[in-house]
């Protein structure tokens, strides 16, 4: 321990101590410590920082030389005075800043060039800014003109549209009327034929005689008729292959019924909604539509010219309408209650035959529009009829579980086939004549042989009704419509389900095929008329 005074007479204790605080030996702590640089190795250092390496080699080879023979004194070799050093550090750092200042200056220049580059952008942006906003304004002008435009023109295109689908009606009307006057022509030809032949066989008969003759013979059921499907089969149609082709919202309400025409691809539809309608296929056009009944239509026909059309409804009446004077030329009224089916002969457009819930079915006279023979028989509602192709037999299916074939022309029932556990709602004949198809409310469709005069085959379509049957021109297909939206298609020959179509949302109600076997038509509640091909 020792002990200093100090000025003013205080005395200060320093104590002395190895180490640090409370003996502990105290850690080396790192130092830089800067030599002054000797001479050589400033010379050296200028040239390399010039470059000079031709001349830093010369000098070392000397200076080697002289030190080894001892010429050189030790105040040769004194360190270079501390100014000199300075002086060469701050000349570094000028020449640092110099540059760091040049590279500011580049990184400024690049700058400002960007930034002209910004503002030019900017300019021209502004410009096409302005320049898309009056483009707007005007195209915004000229969409408000186009569309007055448009709005004046509107009333333009609904009377051109109502010249269209009146032209396309008188078009229509003109083709059925040509129809409708080869037909009466090649009557009238063949008529003549008959005449001439009668005259020469037979000159001494009356010409009064033949005049009535000729008047019974109008209103006669013709007394043999050729069925061409015997000698020119149809071409089977490949149903597998068949798919959904077209969907038409045809009515307000369900569709009860639906006609081919005989030469033409166009379908007559009957609804709920007590109008029937003309439609163009596979287009959809509106050709004709018609509103007389006083209740829902069950049924529609073509008669075989295609210039006629008969429709049966709830009103207890049978209408026939002419398409040459647009109107309706008959009104029979004999039905007691609804009418649920009606259907044309195949070869003469002065006899068809209807159906009522009053359990008759009738065969009209379409020239005296009166009643020809009432075909009574049944104990229940007649649901379904239909000619027998090319012939004088009407076959028809009743609520009474029970299929009858009748001969009209003495109205008496040929022949009654059983077998059906439930009423009947649709029949319909192969095009050669010679099997029935009968589809009943439980769901089963019957094919019966009207030769051998019993059951063919048996089919089940589900525990769903079956609505409608059409057998196609080949008689290989049969189609039954059920009450679950679907069309099943049946193989008459294998006795199995071939394929099923499904489109309808509601019960299918009618279906039926084309003459030449190339698509077919449904109808059902969903009031849509589909289009299969």
């Amino acid at each position: 321990m020792a002990a200093a005074k100090v000025e003013g007479g205080t005395y200060i204790l320093e104590e002395k101590l190895e180490g640090t605080a409370f003996g502990q030996p105290q850690p080396p702590r790192p130092a830089v410590t800067q030599r002054p640089e000797v001479l050589d190795d400033f010379i050296r250092n200028a040239l390399l920082k010039l470059g000079m390496q031709e001349t830093l080699d010369a000098f070392q080879r000397e200076w080697y030389r002289l030190s080894g023979e001892g010429k050189l004194s030790a105040l040769d070799v004194d360190p270079v005075p501390d100014i000199y050093v300075r002086n060469q550090q701050l000349r570094n750092q000028l020449q640092a800043l110099q540059a760091e200042a040049e590279q500011m200056q580049d990184v400024s220049t690049a700058a400002k060039s960007t930034w002209d580059r910004y503002r030019k952008e900017r300019d021209f942006h502004r410009m096409h800014h302005k320049r898309v906003v009056q483009e707007k304004k005007r195209l915004v002008a000229d969409l408000r003109r186009l569309k007055s435009h448009c709005d004046s023109y509107e009333p333009m295109l609904n009377m051109m549209r109502t010249k269209y689908e009146t032209a396309m009606k008188e078009k229509m009307m003109l083709r059925l009327e040509r129809d409708r006057l080869a037909a009466k022509v090649a009557a009238f030809e063949e008529q003549m034929k008959q005449l001439e032949a009668a005259r020469a066989s037979d000159t001494a008969s009356p010409p009064a005689a033949a005049t009535k003759r000729g008047a019974r013979s109008s209103s006669r059921l013709p007394d043999s008729c050729i069925n061409p499907y015997h000698s020119r089969p149809a071409t089977e149609a490949p149903m597998e292959r068949w798919g959904l082709s077209k969907t038409f919202q045809a009515h307000n309400a369900a569709i009860s019924a639906i006609a081919v025409h005989p030469s033409r691809p166009v379908v007559a539809t009957a609804s709920d909604d007590c109008s029937w309608k003309m439609w163009g296929l596979p287009g959809g056009e509106l050709l004709m539509s018609a509103e007389g009944h006083a209740d829902w239509l069950s049924s529609i026909a073509f008669a075989p010219s295609g210039a006629q059309l008969a429709t049966g409804s709830a009103d207890c009446s049978v209408k026939i309408w002419d398409f040459a004077t647009s109107r309706c030329m008959a009104s029979l009224s004999e039905h007691s209650q609804a009418v649920w089916g009606v259907a044309y002969h195949d070869v003469t457009d002065n006899f068809a035959v209807s159906c009522s819930m009053d359990h008759t079915a009738k065969v009209w006279d379409l020239l005296a529009a009166k009643c020809k023979h009432t075909l009574r028989g049944h104990v229940d509602s007649v649901n379904s009829v239909c000619f027998q192709p090319y012939s004088n037999n009407v076959c028809t299916g009743s609520g009474d579980k029970t299929v009858s074939l009748w001969d009209c022309r003495s109205g008496l029932c040929i022949q009654t086939f059983y077998g059906h556990k439930n009423s009947i709602n649709s029949v319909s004949f192969r095009v050669t004549g010679d099997t029935i198809a009968s589809g009943d409310a439980d769901g089963v469709v019957r094919l019966w042989d009207v030769r051998m005069v019993a059951e063919k085959a048996a089919f089940t379509v589900g525990q769903y009704p079956c609505n409608a049957t059409a057998f196609d021109p080949s008689g290989k297909w049969l189609a039954a419509g059920c009450d679950d939206g679907q069309v099943r298609v049946f193989d008459t020959e294998l006795g199995e389900l071939r394929t099923t179509m499904t489109g309808h949302s509601d019960a299918v109600q009618c279906c039926t095929f084309d003459r030449k076997g190339q698509w077919m038509v449904t109808g059902g509640s969903d009031a849509t008329l589909r289009l299969w091909c």
